[in-house]
């Protein structure tokens, strides 16, 4: 995103609108001065230092003598080629092929050249349209929906050699990744081997995506044994040299951590960076003892040391990928019970008071995005089932099955569950509760409200001994 739009910031270049056409709805009443000023001298801060040195920067760009700016542009314009897929995406993701096929565009190529051509069919496989509306999405998520969705059915009781579960695992391992990307630079030694996001996506797996495909292609018999176990090696290897420094995985890179970039201006999302998260490396340790890993591993400890560090004062854990400490919390929970962390401790017991504190009046969890910017929304929210299903997830995971609030929570999935309509046998929710940009950016999964109401109320079942309570 951020290379090709550095053609679009040099160029500037302006659409005239029609007379009465405007884009204010674009904007809030915050958004009224958009600049960027200063609370203090330069190198008071980072943050003043940064604003004084961008209107620096600026200043001189707009001498007219740029002596570099041709060899520049030729630059951007090799990485942007380089970086597209075959298929012709941008990153798996809309603003990176939005603004990459912008930036060639500005740079002289035509509609009709190539490139131009594939990004415009990746932007167009984008698009849904549906009951008269059209409308992008942000991207798509086939690889880890599947993934979850298979493990949401393999923990229902669905055999291990279902044919359409050796279908998807054959699926996901010829999708896996064995062209090196932008990792490399941080990581140099390492052999590609993850699996990523999107359909189209040769250049970013991420690691949060690859321990879910792990979890799931363990539990699968397939024909090929050796095939899956070779693919799922390489796959290992990768994840395992992309933990950073601090004992934490980030998604797509290795101690990718440095804070002080966000207070650029150009980074007011505050979401430059790629850090290592906790909810991420609870669910790689809850991979990794799948595959036979131990507490006593090196890797596992450092691990273990980063989540244990990171929980919150009044015991939850923070949720970088969906909204948010209930998410953080039910993944974390998840992974120090999978790898042998006593459940009766204290940093587990604190986790389960807050999880019941927060439980609403119906029996069900829900938070409101809201929270990443109001820590006292934390856990607040109308409920959820996807959010009720990760409650009873950290709960169970934390040996509380009996606990009568995971027989309330239980019972709120049981009564709402749809008995017709296009939904029937499963759950609707309107709100969105995963997370793009905190604060900034929020995704609905559509799958999000039947395959993890399904994994809860299967994992309750095996928990109560297989009552039909």
């Amino acid at each position: 995103t951020v290379v090709p739009l550095s053609v679009v910031r040099s160029l500037e270049p302006v659409h005239e609108l029609p007379e009465g056409r405007d884009v204010h709805e674009l904007f809030t009443e915050k958004d009224v001065d958009l600049d960027f000023k200063p609370d203090g001298l330069p190198f008071t801060s980072w943050r003043n230092t940064f604003i004084y040195l961008d209107r620096f920067i600026k200043t001189i760009g707009k001498f007219p003598w740029k002596p570099l700016r041709k060899k520049a542009f030729r630059k951007v314009e090799q990485w942007t080629l380089e970086h597209q897929e075959g298929e012709g995406d941008w990153g798996g993701i809309q603003p990176a092929m939005l603004n990459s096929l912008l930036a060639l565009r500005l740079l002289g190529y035509a509609n009709d050249h190539p490139a131009c051509v594939k990004g415009m069919e990746a932007v167009d496989r984008f698009l849904l349209e549906k009951d008269g509306r059209l409308w992008m999405q942000a991207c798509v998520s086939p690889l880890w929906d599947t993934a979850i969705a298979a493990n949401a059915l393999l923990d229902s009781g669905l055999p291990s050699d279902h044919p359409a579960l050796v279908k998807a695992g054959e699926w996901i391992i010829n999708k896996q990744v064995i062209k090196r990307g932008d990792w490399q630079v941080k990581n140099p030694g390492a052999e590609p081997g993850g699996w990523a996001f999107e359909f189209y996506n040769e250049l970013y797996p991420d690691t949060d995506d690859t321990a879910e495909i792990l979890l799931f292609l363990n539990r699968i018999d397939i024909a090929d044994n050796r095939w899956k176990l070779s693919e799922c090696q390489r796959a290992m290897n990768w994840l395992l040299s992309m933990q950073s420094k601090s004992g934490g995985w980030g998604a797509f890179d290795v101690d990718n951590d440095k804070e002080v970039l966000n207070e650029i201006p150009f980074a007011d999302h505050k979401a430059l960076l790629d850090p290592p998260t906790v909810d991420v490396t609870g669910r790689i340790l809850w991979m990794l003892s799948k595959w036979g890993f131990k507490k006593q591993h090196p890797q596992v400890q450092r691990a273990i040391q980063f989540i244990k560090e990171r929980q919150e004062i009044d015991g939850c854990w923070f949720g970088r990928w969906g909204a948010n400490y209930i998410y953080g919390t039910f993944l974390v929970l998840n992974g120090l019970c999978a790898i042998g962390e006593d459940m009766n401790a204290p940093f587990s017991r604190k986790a389960v008071r807050w999880l019941e504190g927060h439980q609403n009046e119906d029996g069900g969890w829900g938070e409101t995005c809201q929270s990443y910017q109001e820590p006292s929304l934390r856990g607040r929210g109308k409920s959820t089932a996807s959010q009720t299903a990760w409650a009873l997830l950290g709960l169970i995971a934390a040996d509380e099955a009996e606990n009568t609030a995971v027989e309330r929570g239980v019972r709120y999935l049981i009564e709402t569950q749809k008995d017709s309509g296009d939904v029937s046998g499963s759950w609707w929710e309107d709100e969105f509760t995963a997370t793009g940009f905190p604060i900034h950016f929020f995704i609905k999964y559509h799958m999000y409200q039947h395959f993890f109401p399904l994994m809860a109320l299967s994992r309750y079942r095996r928990a109560a001994g297989g009552s039909e309570q």
